[in-house]
């Protein structure tokens, strides 16, 4: 045998079994994957589409606290240069919420479209060595006491023999998800508007705003550029409530465009329009035994606020990392009940805030126009009130519930800061990392075993603080003074693992 033969004849390198299985890859299905494979765990997404991202997406925009997070993971350059930045909300065309008082590094909302998302999430999957199966339909599922088997059919509707197996399985496949009918869980809520019309337009005139929005009780609609030369569409007319598969032309789309926005800006060569109903449903439990929920399979609301994409993201942020603390064994099991505890009220409460402010936009009746009339005025002459409200919708505000006697930083998001040393916390966090910042001057304790999950730093400011960070930019664990060794070995010990 040759030197060059031996070369060329090489053995393919041997795939590990999945530790973890999630179906969907969407935005927040390949965030939650790509996290796990970066974090050493073996991961498989399973996807039922074949392999390419559709560039007929409703979401539109990223909030503040999902850049932050893109931020701890260092793509968050790659998404602003994709977008164009937006530095307030109108609503009710009356009411300017404005961003760039938001306490963050992102203090704007990005407009780009949810494909140009998915690029740059299955780019860094790919990268990071999950392993995918398109073309690949869940068909069944059945946990144990060690792990989850998921029976699967593959293109052209064949089985595909083999079932698949792992530890743990995350169902992050919209709004129709099959893992959640699998684990037999209801999703109670309603559908709250009909008809709704989407269309990709060129248009003859560009709209004076980036993003252009209005409702006047009759009607509503919504402009929002791709940056290829089209303008994405959704609006919706009153008294127009026909089935999603009714005919849709384009001069009903200009005809709601016009009722809304006062002209259509002359809409022209449609390359795609549909109807869809948007509904408002949560499912009550995230987690069933070793399978979870996550994005639309757990919760579906109304456009309003494009806080939908943002809030799945923010799911998979939450629970990749402890996935990977318990399968590593830096912590125990119970870790992951947290998920349920932590992301279930917040999407609570995006239902309840994007509910309000599509019933607001809605309203007909004397009463609910003379609400929203009083609300708007009372917001915008109201500072902490309109804060709060984009504090809302964007993420930044929410706050996770901490233990009696905790200090008051526990469970809230932690801006970004400067830190000792030229680096900032959200850099710190990168590689899925704890981060311990203490008072400058602070001797730093033993981390030894701990490097690849914990980073030391210290404030640049004469702060006495003691603040433990966890990988999704929450407070773990705060001291208004410095800590004693002993103290920190033991923090560290309950949250970083041994």
């Amino acid at each position: 045998m040759t030197d060059q033969s031996r070369t060329t004849r090489t053995s393919p390198v041997p795939v590990p079994a999945p530790r973890v299985l999630v179906v969907g890859a969407g935005p927040t299905g390949l965030l939650l994957a790509g996290d796990l494979a970066l974090a050493g765990v073996p991961v498989t997404l399973v996807e039922k589409r074949p392999r390419r991202i559709s560039n007929l997406s409703r979401a539109f925009v990223l909030h503040a606290r999902t850049l932050e997070h893109f931020d701890a993971r260092g793509i968050a350059d790659d998404m602003e240069a994709t977008g164009r930045q937006l530095a307030d909300i109108g609503l009710f065309g009356r009411l300017s919420v404005r961003l760039d008082e938001l306490p963050s590094r992102f203090n704007h909302l990005l407009v780009v479209p949810q494909y140009e998302v998915e690029k740059v999430l299955l780019r860094r999957a790919e990268e990071a060595g999950v392993a995918f199966r398109y073309d690949t339909e869940v068909t069944g599922l059945a946990q144990d006491g060690d792990g989850v088997t998921l029976t699967v059919r593959g293109p052209g509707g064949e089985d595909e023999g083999e079932p698949l197996r792992a530890e743990y399985a995350v169902g992050t496949d919209g709004m129709r998800s099959a893992v959640r009918q699998a684990v037999g869980l209801p999703f109670p809520g309603r559908s709250v508007i009909r008809s709704v019309v989407l269309a990709d337009v060129r248009l003859g005139e560009e709209p004076e705003n980036l993003l252009t929005v209005n409702a006047n009780g009759d009607a509503f609609a919504f402009l929002a550029p791709f940056g290829d030369g089209y303008h994405r569409m959704i609006g919706w007319r009153r008294g127009r409530d026909v089935a999603d598969t009714a005919p849709l032309g384009l001069d009903e789309v200009k005809e709601i465009t016009r009722l809304a926005l006062g002209h259509d800006y002359g809409m022209r060569d449609a390359r795609w329009m549909s109807r869809f109903h948007s509904d408002e449903r949560q499912v009550p439990d995230y987690r069933v035994g070793r399978v979870f929920l996550a994005g639309d399979a757990a919760h579906v609301h109304t456009p309003a606020g494009g806080q939908g994409m943002n809030t799945g993201l923010q799911d998979a942020a939450n629970l990749g990392w402890k996935l990977a603390a318990v399968l590593h064994g830096h912590a125990g099991p119970g870790l992951l009940d947290t998920y349920q505890a932590e992301r279930h009220p917040v999407g609570r409460a995006v239902l309840r805030s994007s509910g309000g402010i599509v019933r607001l936009a809605m309203a007909k009746r004397p009463w609910t126009r003379a609400l929203r009339a009083g609300l708007t005025t009372f917001l915008d002459h109201c500072g902490p009130a309109r804060r709060r409200l984009a504090g809302q919708v964007t993420g930044i505000d929410h706050a996770y519930a901490a233990p009696r006697g905790a200090h008051r930083l526990t469970g809230r998001r932690v801006p970004d800061v400067a830190l000792e040393g030229g680096t900032r916390l959200y850099e710190s966090l990168r590689g899925g990392r704890f981060v311990l910042v203490l008072p400058r001057g602070e001797e730093t304790p033993g981390t030894a075993g701990r490097e690849d999950r914990l980073a030391v730093r210290h404030w640049t400011s004469p702060r006495r603080t003691t603040l433990l960070v966890r990988p999704d930019g929450h407070t773990a664990w705060a001291a208004n003074a410095p800590a004693s060794a002993a103290r920190l070995k033991d923090i560290l010990a309950t949250h970083v693992g041994p």
